[in-house]
């Protein structure tokens, strides 16, 4: 052994094994990136699998309850602009107040104003991997007893039920007083001659 090389301890060799798998593991998701039907096809089967499994063993409500939660946040986060406009409208206002100028430029709000593309506060990447590892994880939790709490489920599900229809429904009164829409609906311009 010559004296310039590095020395093979267990932690460089456990670093180099976990830098390895960290490379394989960006280099599979950059794989999927394109296919987004397969990867929300491949996500609803993980789900309907961790449904299967809280229907079958009737336990792990708790799990399930903290599961839906956290699948509504990423929801929310998805339909959401970056740039909010009600969060733009308090800003201004909060500046007036201090007595700032009261020209400020503001972002076009008219219909003949300039195009602003929809930018989601959370892509749909992110809203993908986040619900996919969410659902793997929950899967997990179901293996062990610790998280089967005993409690009386159908409250759960009426309390979810209800936050999901109010939290929906002031979202879409956001959407409707802001005017966007988060989803390409209708016909796509083509530009360039026809074909």
């Amino acid at each position: 052994m010559s004296s310039d090389e590095p020395a093979s301890t267990p932690f460089h060799t456990a670093q180099a094994s976990f830098s390895k798998f960290q490379r394989q593991y960006q280099q599979t998701l950059d794989r999927w990136t394109p296919h987004v039907l397969q990867r929300w096809l491949a996500t609803l089967g993980l789900l309907a699998l961790f449904m299967l499994r809280i229907v079958l063993s009737q336990g792990w409500y708790i799990v399930c309850y903290g599961l839906a939660i956290y699948l509504l946040n990423l929801l929310l986060a998805f339909l959401q602009p970056k740039f909010d406009p009600s969060l733009q409208d308090d800003l201004l206002a909060d500046e007036i107040e201090e007595g700032g100028d009261q020209n400020v430029p503001v972002l076009p709000s008219q219909r003949d104003d300039e195009f602003r593309p929809f930018v989601r506060r959370l892509p749909e990447w992110q809203f993908w991997l986040s619900s996919t590892r969410a659902t793997l994880i929950s899967l997990f939790c179901t293996v062990s007893e610790v998280f089967d709490v005993p409690v009386y489920w159908p409250i759960l599900v009426v309390y979810f039920c209800v936050l999901f229809a109010l939290t929906m429904r002031r979202q879409i009164q956001h959407m409707i007083k802001y005017k966007y829409i988060p989803f390409d609906i209708g016909r796509k311009a083509r530009y360039g001659g026809s074909k």
